[in-house]
């Protein structure tokens, strides 16, 4: 039987990406999307969402649920700058027509997790408000769900939103802080999304250029955020984090080297707002439960890409 999967998504470019490979893998059944405040404005979020879904057939299928329009405490910025106007990529700004589930994305997540328990995973790519809320909600949440994936925090290493932290962890900081506590997850940090989920310029390109609907899709929600690298750190490669993370969900084989830290995550407004601190020494006295994956076969990362695009199908040469 397939693997249940939620994806919690601030669905722009990269979280894009991630979807098409979660909704084209068979050996997930993707469940639903929840949506959360993050990238870009909401609405646009939502809508990404849907039409990602309707691309590969499954917007009949897999409902989207609207969750937290914005971080628990705090204001946030959205990143259009580096993923497009509406995000993806500038050009897309697609209205569906596509009716939301009802109810709240963290109400959903708890339901599912109460219906089934131990057979639900979660697919964190976005802003952990849903999740947090989903916690306070049920506080068994952890024991309920099979396994949490959640791509944010930056180990140890710079951020990509300021030095000191990563977007996700920065945009809300308090549930980011309250879900490391609470959840026994795996985290696919921003540090090893630069070392072995950096795609260059010519394998962008080969990427893109299978005739299919996915490789046209993929290469126009990546234009924007080439582009921004080229401009803003002058190289022709692209970071793909949401959908590395998804990757090593589906196909765990990929993961050469993970470890389990103490994490923490710092939420006072600030120059360290959303630093989170991996005890990678051992030093306080915080009890390890973070498993950090620290190191990923990128060859098989952008394989997988490539099957995903071309073929329809991310495990095909697995």
């Amino acid at each position: 039987m397939a693997q249940s999967l939620i994806v919690d998504t601030d669905t722009a470019s990269d979280d894009a990406v991630a979807i098409l490979l979660a909704a084209l893998a068979d050996t997930v059944e993707l469940a639903a999307l929840t949506v959360v405040g993050g990238n870009v404005a909401f609405d646009r979020e939502v809508e990404n969402a849907k039409y990602t879904l309707e691309l590969t057939g499954r917007a009949d299928a897999v409902p989207v649920y609207e969750g937290a329009r914005g971080p628990l405490l705090k204001s946030h910025e959205h990143v259009e700058h580096v993923h497009g106007e509406g995000g993806l990529g500038g050009d897309l700004r697609p209205e569906t027509g596509i009716a939301s589930a009802d109810g709240h994305g963290a109400d959903a997540i708890v339901e599912a997790a109460r219906g089934a328990p131990g057979e639900v995973s979660l697919a964190c790519i976005g802003p952990l408000t849903n999740v947090a809320m989903a916690l306070q909600r049920e506080p068994d949440l952890d024991e309920l769900l099979d396994e949490v994936w959640v791509m944010g925090g930056a180990a140890n290493t710079l951020g990509n939103d300021t030095p000191a932290a990563e977007y996700n962890f920065w945009v809300d900081p308090d549930a980011a802080k309250l879900v490391v506590r609470e959840l026994d997850l795996t985290l696919v940090d921003w540090g090893v999304t630069v070392r072995d989920g950096t795609v260059p310029g010519d394998e962008l390109d080969r990427l893109a250029a299978p005739d299919t609907p996915y490789a046209e899709f993929f290469g126009a929600v990546t234009a924007h955020a080439r582009s921004f690298a080229r401009e803003r750190r002058g190289v022709d490669a692209i970071t793909i984090p949401d959908a590395l993370a998804v990757a090593c969900l589906l196909r765990p084989e990929i993961v050469t080297e993970a470890d389990t830290y103490f994490v923490d995550v710092d939420e006072r407004e600030g120059m360290t707002r959303g630093y989170s601190l991996v005890d990678e020494l051992g030093i306080t006295d915080g009890e390890p439960r973070t498993r950090l994956v620290e190191a990923v076969d990128g060859d098989a990362f952008v394989r997988m890409l490539a099957d995903a695009l071309a073929h329809g199908d991310p495990l095909r040469s697995a």
